[in-house]
This record gives structure tokens, C-alpha cells and sequence, in this order.
């Protein structure tokens, strides 16, 4: 990957070691009106190793780098802001949402574990699996950083220091996700928003600051897929794995598959109603427990879009939340009105 990228002139790709499954994070030094680093990886010695070496064959330091760019808030991709600020200052560029995280602002975690909490709850998730998700989220945050942001990113912004760079906002996999565009070459810096190799999980996060709802991350993600169609890209840069070349293809590809799922997960609530965690375990039964918080957003994510599309109805029963398929009729087919196939859980 690191030769093929080198060829566009004045980007360079260093791939930095996470402790996590989805294995190295790529992160891009930029040559331009200021040397950019864009994402930093994870808060390791093992990474700040390899980024130093990595540095060094291609004639730089750390203490040379003036500014990075974050694509996102999740901590593979921010955790080196602590080492790279301890050998110079250097001004942190990224969406405002990535501030609450890269600060760790007390408040707005003890928020979030509550709001994570209550939805667990809601959703089903048995008790005994409680304790395991708070030290999985405490634990997570070992390789983060404490820091802030200097300057807010926006939609449409050029971003400082990067010639003919500008920003596009693509929620989903993060609420703080943005992608860096060129259109002269059709190259887009693009983090986890597209990823050759895996599809990227529309992770479930809790409401920002003077927000009331949580986002719903997956219908999110779907729109800022779209957004990218109109655009002619060569490639994206992608936070891990390979470069993307056949964008819109793959974008399709995505596309389809979460309408598979939604299919899938609407055809398991023909045997009745049950609970998002009832329907996590029947869609994941070998990774439920193992990688619980992941497959919880995902199964909370396609159960927004069929309910978005008015095929499930939900129901709450004694503080859980239990879904439903909904079914209409049509003349000839058999099909009949939600009300007539399935009784209201407050009516068993």
C-alpha cells in the first residue's frame, strides 16, 4: 500500500500497530504549505516507535510536524496526540464533536456511560453483561489522549495548510467523522468512512451536548455513502486496509448489504416479537459476548432502518423495548395489518 500511495507526490502512508482487531491504523503525512499529519494512532508505545521510524526513512521528526488533522474521534486514530504535543506544540485540526472525546471531559463521560446504560437496559441486554461493557468502555480509553482541538473543521472548509484540500462531513461511522477531498485528482483522505477489506459499523453514540436524542448512526452512514456518489474519485485513503479505487462499486456494495441485514433481522421477527438483544444473539451467536458493544450498534442500527421504513413496530414492556414485524395487506397476497397477525406485548 505504502508504494502505491508514495506515487501521488507529497503524501506518504505509515502504517501504526493498535492493540484492537481491525489491526494496523494508516495515518498520512502531507507535504504542503504545512507538514500535516493526518490522524495520529492509537497511545502506545509500540505506535510511537513506529511512527518515529517511519518518520525517519522519509527525512522527518516529529518535532517537524505543524499541525494534525483528525478524521475522527475513536482513540486508534487519536491517541499519539499526547506524545506528539510532549515534543512540540502542534495545532489539532477536526470537527467539533471530536472535542468531548480528546479531552475526556469528565462530565460528558459519566453522561455517556448513563446513557449506555439505559439503553443496554432498554434493549434487552442481560444484567450479568453490565460490568463487562463499562471496563470494555473504561479500557478502550487507556489509548487516548487529553487533549483539545485549536481549530473546528466544517463542511466545505479548506483546510489550512493543505492546498486545494476541503472538508466533507460523513457522520456515521463517528459523529465526528469527516473526509478530506481533492477534487483535481479525485483523491479523498477518507478514515474509516470506507474501508476495502471490511464494512465499517456505524457505531451507536450518545447525545452531544444540549442534544436530546441519540443519532441514528446507521441511517447516518447511509447518507454520507451517498454523499460520495456525485463526486469523481480515483481513490480513497483509507484509515485502514488498502486503498479503495472502485469507489462507487463498493459503495453500492455497502449499500446492499445493509439492506440484506435489514431484510435478514426483518424475516427473524416473523416468529414474533423480541427484544434488540434477543435478535443480536440470533444474528451473532458466535460474537454477542466477545465483541458485544459492536454488535449491539449493529444490530441497533438496522433495526432504525427498517423502522424508518415503517416495517417494525416497537413496543415497551416493563422497561424493555420489544420489536415487531409489521405487516400490510394486499389483496391476494395473504399479507395482513400488523393488529390482525400479532398481539400487542401488553395484551399476553
Amino acid at each position: 500500500m505504502r508504494s502505491c500511495i508514495q506515487r501521488i507526490q507529497g503524501i506518504h502512508s505509515f502504517q501504526v500497530p493498535t492493540p484492537f482487531p481491525v489491526g494496523p491504523v494508516n495515518v498520512y503525512l502531507i507535504e504542503d504549505d504545512a507538514l500535516t499529519l493526518i490522524d495520529a494512532g492509537p497511545k502506545s508505545e509500540a505506535a510511537w516507535t513506529a511512527l518515529k521510524r517511519q518518520l525517519k526513512e522519509v527525512g522527518y521528526v516529529p518535532e517537524d510536524i505543524d499541525q494534525v488533522v483528525l478524521t475522527h474521534h475513536h482513540v486508534d486514530h487519536v491517541g499519539l496526540l499526547d506524545y506528539l504535543g510532549q515534543e512540540s506544540p502542534i495545532d489539532v485540526l477536526g470537527h467539533w464533536r471530536n472535542e468531548p472525546w480528546i479531552s475526556q471531559d469528565p462530565a460528558f463521560f459519566e453522561n455517556s456511560w448513563a446513557f449506555f446504560k439505559k439503553l443496554y437496559r432498554s434493549f434487552g441486554v442481560e444484567e450479568r453483561f453490565l460490568p463487562f461493557l463499562k471496563q470494555m468502555f473504561e479500557g478502550i480509553f487507556r489509548f487516548n489522549c487529553q487533549t483539545g482541538l485549536d481549530t473546528v473543521l466544517k463542511e466545505g472548509d479548506a483546510v489550512p495548510g493543505m492546498t486545494d484540500w476541503r472538508v466533507m462531513e460523513t457522520p456515521g461511522h463517528a459523529q465526528s467523522h469527516i473526509a478530506l477531498y481533492r477534487e483535481r485528482d479525485g483523491v479523498m483522505i477518507g478514515g474509516d468512512h470506507l474501508l476495502a477489506h471490511i464494512s465499517s459499523n456505524a457505531v451507536m453514540e450518545p447525545p452531544y451536548p444540549g442534544e436530546a436524542e441519540r443519532p441514528k448512526a446507521l441511517l447516518q452512514y447511509r447518507e454520507s455513502l451517498r454523499k460520495m456518489l456525485p463526486l469523481d474519485l480515483s481513490r480513497v485513503l483509507t484509515g485502514h486496509g488498502e486503498e479503495v479505487t472502485g469507489v462507487h462499486e463498493l459503495i453500492g456494495q455497502r449499500l446492499q448489504k445493509q439492506d440484506e441485514r435489514a431484510t435478514a433481522i426483518r424475516a427473524v421477527l416473523d416468529s414474533g416479537p423480541l427484544s434488540g438483544f434477543d435478535i443480536c444473539k440470533r444474528l451473532f451467536p458466535s460474537k454477542y459476548e466477545s465483541e458485544l458493544s459492536l454488535v449491539l450498534s449493529e444490530t441497533l442500527g438496522h433495526l432504525d432502518l427498517i423502522q424508518s421504513r415503517g416495517e417494525v413496530k416497537v413496543m415497551e414492556e416493563n422497561g424493555v423495548c420489544y420489536y415487531s414485524a409489521v405487516y400490510w395487506f394486499h389483496e391476494g397476497t395473504g399479507h395482513m395489518p400488523f393488529s390482525s397477525k400479532r398481539r400487542n406485548l401488553h395484551d399476553q
